[in-house]
């Protein structure tokens, strides 16, 4: 599978990933030609026309798909999410209505989670969802979520009862519902090929049906989600930094300076050696870490944490020092460089902040902090 999206990588995403930049283009179409390669459902299960496979499957998946475009294999990761919430904690009824679509892309899906004032605390949302006969009243607004407005489901999380984490409840709310609308598409550093906006509920009744899993089990699916979305981010940024990596390699075996070709200079050489150790120390902390998370191995959310931190690091410093090789050349938008690092950067800070990342594994390994 991972050979088969590196081919549709270089043949459906990289000639176009510039232009779709330029243009903040979502090209619906291409990814629904990658939804039939089965890469919208990668771990979904086959019963719903799934392609089963492993979350080490889908990082290679990911990272390959990254070469053409950080941003758009970003977008299926996000999608990727949503399906797998579904399959695993969804209802029989829910899986079969909803997975189908999802994994033939005739539906697009958005992860709602974040707020204006809970970003990083996310057991702190504000968002109500109250229960009222057969339907729950959702009112609130969810920030920078991608895919919105384009997005035909929603996956939301929203506060049915108390405080705190044990309060937080799972929704799936479905693009014409009552009450469900849209800010402007935000202006972006990077990720331009993807729509962000704001989602605003005000009021919207989403029947008892659309609950995933029991009231009140809505933290545990969202943290469920993101051990694999990390993973699944942590790949793009490798995927960014190898066609950076690529690029750099091309450059300095061509350009020349005082007299020789870049390459040949042995501070420059030293660069490339770092960059490309860097690329492999993080592949090999990512395989490790989607090894455990297919064996629910008890370590498993640190180690999709430390992957997370360790390879959107990595993946922006290499795809930074690839511009820098470059020179002045690396800050043009027609050599592809400029718009990788600005890809790359967010990574640090969605799918929960690297410093987040940083705090999940000190828990992990010293026990809860005060």
């Amino acid at each position: 599978m991972a050979g088969m999206a590196r081919a549709f990588a270089d043949r459906e995403l990289a000639p176009h990933a510039l232009a779709w930049d330029a243009a903040r283009e979502f090209p619906v179409a291409t990814l629904r030609r990658a939804a039939a390669l089965g890469m919208a459902g990668l771990y979904v299960s086959a019963d719903v026309k799934g392609a089963g496979l492993t979350r080490l499957d889908g990082v290679m998946v990911f990272e390959a798909l990254a070469t053409g475009c950080p941003c758009i294999a970003a977008y299926l990761s996000i999608h990727n999410m949503v399906g797998w919430i579904i399959d695993q904690f969804g209802s029989s009824e829910q899986r079969f209505k909803f997975l189908p679509g999802l994994n033939a892309m005739s539906l697009l899906s958005s992860y709602c989670l974040t707020e204006a004032a809970s970003g990083s605390d996310a057991a702190g949302l504000a968002m109500q969802a109250v229960r009222d006969g057969e339907v729950y009243r959702l009112s609130g607004t969810k920030q920078f979520i991608s895919g919105a407005g384009a997005a035909d489901l929603y996956i939301v999380m929203a506060r049915s009862g108390g405080p705190g984490p044990g309060g937080i409840s799972a929704f799936i709310v479905e693009k014409g519902t009552p009450g469900l609308s849209f800010g402007a598409e935000e202006k972006k550093m990077g990720w331009n090929a993807q729509p962000t906006r704001a989602v605003h509920f005000d009021d919207c009744q989403v029947p008892r049906a659309n609950l995933i899993g029991s009231e009140g089990s809505g933290f545990k699916i969202a943290m469920a989600g993101l051990d694999g979305g990390r993973l699944n981010i942590a790949a793009c940024s490798l995927g960014g930094a190898r066609a950076a990596l690529d690029k750099a390699l091309a450059f300095v075996g061509d350009r020349r300076a005082f007299g020789k070709p870049l390459n040949q200079f042995q501070a420059l050489q030293f660069r490339l050696a770092d960059m490309a150790t860097e690329l492999e120390a993080a592949r090999a902390l990512l395989l490790q870490a989607a090894a455990a998370l297919d064996a629910k191995a008890e370590n498993a959310t640190r180690l999709c944490a430390m992957a997370k931190r360790f390879a959107t690091d990595a993946g922006f410093a290499i795809a930074n020092d690839a511009l820098q090789l470059h020179g002045g050349y690396g800050y043009l938008n027609a050599y592809g460089l400029e718009k990788i690092v600005r890809d790359l950067r967010v990574h640090q800070i969605l799918e929960g902040t690297n410093e987040i990342m940083r705090v999940i594994v000190a828990r992990s390994l010293i026990g809860k902090i005060a």
